[in-house]
């Protein structure tokens, strides 16, 4: 069964004890930040399945860091706030969240709305990964950026899936071969330089500015934005 990632973002130590507490027991493997500083960061370099993240944080607040994370991220955010205004939750919404709760609240109810959002993103997300752009499906083999078609084999698209599931995250040659060519044993490191450079070119044909797969001297490759 899977475990899921869930990032709690709060720093009300008691709230934040909660539902860490609730979200452990419920099976979910939890990470907790008490500041807005390194959410950005955390969400790219792991794999978080949803965030709940507090509207007041002591640096950052809650939609600016909905709003920034929209700009590479599709995961599920859960907005927790003691606004209870209707406009606080419209703006939440708008602004790239998937739920809104106000405190006080009940931690089940918290627990049962996670459950549901991932669920609902699981039947989306076993199919289709979005990030920053692109958008693989993993069911047809397709891939586009900015909805234009990259042209992708599917060698390249293993790769390129490979890479957008792991932001920032370097691969060595030998980790893509034994992923990207399990069953092949004539591979050498050319195979997998001429397919980052055959990907990069498809990517610069559709953007010329974005250059997202970098080259990491003596190791592999990795993917930041």
């Amino acid at each position: 069964m899977t475990k899921y990632h869930i990032l709690i973002v709060e720093d009300e130590a008691a709230i934040a004890e909660v539902l860490c507490a609730y979200c452990t027991n419920a099976g979910f493997t939890v990470k907790h930040l008490d500041s807005g500083r390194s959410v950005l960061d955390y969400i790219k370099e792991n794999n978080v399945d949803l965030v709940l993240l507090d509207l007041m944080l002591p640096d950052v607040d809650g939609i600016t860091l909905c709003k920034s994370t929209r700009l590479f991220s599709e995961v599920p955010i859960i907005m927790i706030t003691a606004k209870n205004e209707e406009i606080d939750r419209l703006i939440g919404l708008e602004i790239g969240a998937d739920d809104y709760i106000c405190k006080p609240f009940s931690p089940r109810e918290v627990i049962a709305r996670i459950k549901v959002i991932l669920k609902r993103a699981g039947n989306l997300t076993s199919k289709l990964i979005r990030q920053s752009g692109f958008e693989l499906d993993t069911e047809k083999y397709s891939a586009t950026l900015n909805n234009q078609d990259l042209g992708l084999t599917p060698i390249e698209f293993k790769l390129l899936e490979r890479f957008l599931k792991s932001i920032n995250k370097v691969f060595s040659r030998q980790e893509i071969m034994d992923s990207v060519y399990s069953g092949f044993d004539d591979v050498s490191d050319r195979n997998i330089d001429t397919h980052v450079k055959n990907i990069r070119k498809k990517i610069n044909k559709i953007a010329p500015s974005l250059n997202p797969i970098i080259s990491v001297y003596g190791i592999g490759y990795k993917m930041e934005f």
